[in-house]
């Protein structure tokens, strides 16, 4: 397994993905420090052609129209051991114009990041169940939402781009003004 640091990436082998998504509340969190439920993060997978939305797999929209993304379900509150949220990606069956798929994380309740403890997503090949690549947020981010990587077709197949960067955004569709810079 390769543990990725901001800004560094990992060529991918793999045909099918799983990008796992985790985090635990940080223990002030919830009702009693911020007059707020507990914080409920919800895992986005966009896909791009160039600049433009594709398409997208949320929990509202569990997969893509050409079937390559599957959202696995909506955790509410990030409890349990492993992972909180996946996405399956089958690269083989992404559109050909689609050159990037980002993933993001955000709060649909508009709640900061800031009340998140332990976020990491991992590449797991998806067939052997092994994990490729790790990249675990160790930055306290006071946005809404964060975009956690980038899966890029390369000349070569595919690559994961950790990227790990805060973004004000609570529902993906409408911030795609602020995602584009990361796909350009």
């Amino acid at each position: 397994m390769t543990q990725l640091q901001a800004g560094e990436t990992y060529e991918v082998s793999a045909s099918r993905v799983r990008m796992g998504i985790g985090w635990d509340k940080d223990a002030g969190a919830g009702v009693a420090r911020t007059g707020r439920p507990e914080v409920d993060l919800d895992a986005t997978a966009l896909q791009f052609t160039g600049s433009q939305l594709f398409d997208l797999a949320f929990y509202n929209n569990l997969t893509t129209r050409d079937g390559s993304v599957t959202h696995q379900g909506d955790n509410q509150t990030g409890s349990g051991e492993g992972d909180d949220e996946s996405i399956l990606v089958d690269l083989a069956r992404v559109h050909a114009p689609v050159d990037t798929i980002l993933f993001l994380v955000s709060s649909y309740q508009g709640q900061s990041l800031k009340w998140v403890a332990n976020a990491y997503c991992r590449l797991v090949d998806d067939e052997t169940d092994e994990e490729l690549a790790r990249f675990t947020l160790t930055l306290s981010i006071e946005e809404t939402g964060a975009v956690l990587a980038l899966l890029r077709r390369t000349p070569a197949g595919w690559a994961l781009h950790a990227v790990g960067e805060g973004v004000a955004i609570s529902v993906p569709t409408q911030g795609l003004a602020k995602l584009t810079r990361f796909v350009s």
